[in-house]
């Protein structure tokens, strides 16, 4: 006969799970989102090194891009989605932003989020003609809301970005940060499963 782990549900078909499954994996659940931001911080340490032909590393990229608002008197939400913008690189080397945003929007305001989702479409500005493509993609957002805003990050934080002179911050200083955002979802359909 066999013995059911208490601490797993016991369903092998999602179909057929009940409610004290889902309160196990509730259990379960509320430990493994507060290491998110252990999981982040680790991701954030891979970019360490690439620099994939850039004149400084990923991390360094990501972190100054961070400092540039923070020294520019961004909120916390802002500079995590600094941090944050390029975390994608490493597994989503065509559509990092995608990879990225999906990271911070539990966290960060519509706006924000929209800015890290198509940074990738407005800092092409300064590069895509050096590439064959036009420039100018990021037009097709000039009514949209979040297009100012990203206008500004890109020219403002992340083309500038990097700098191997730059006074950078480190990963230490904002890590603090990072946890204090990251410590409270607000844009997510399991909140219950938080509360």
């Amino acid at each position: 006969m066999e013995t059911l782990d208490q601490s797993r549900a016991s369903f092998r078909d999602m179909q057929e799970s009940t409610a004290e499954d889902w309160k196990i994996i509730g259990r379960e659940f509320k430990p493994f989102a507060a290491a998110l931001p252990d999981r982040v911080l680790a991701h954030l340490r891979l970019l360490d090194g690439d620099c994939g032909g850039f004149p400084v590393d990923r991390l360094t990229h990501s972190l100054q891009t961070a400092t540039r608002a923070y020294r520019d008197g961004r909120d916390d939400e802002y500079v995590v989605c600094a941090l944050l913008h390029d975390i994608g690189d490493t597994l989503g080397s065509f559509n990092h932003p995608d990879i990225a945003a999906a990271i911070v929007k539990p966290f960060v305001s519509p706006e924000y989020h929209a800015i890290v989702e198509k940074h990738g479409i407005f800092q092409g500005y300064y590069f895509f003609h050096h590439l064959g493509t036009d420039r100018n993609l990021r037009d097709q957002f000039a009514n949209a809301s979040f297009y100012d805003a990203t206008l500004e990050f890109c020219e403002k934080y992340d083309a500038p970005a990097f700098d191997p002179d730059y006074d950078t911050l480190p990963l230490d200083f904002f890590e603090p940060m990072l946890r204090r955002v990251m410590a409270k979802p607000k844009n997510t359909i399991y909140k219950s499963a938080i509360d």
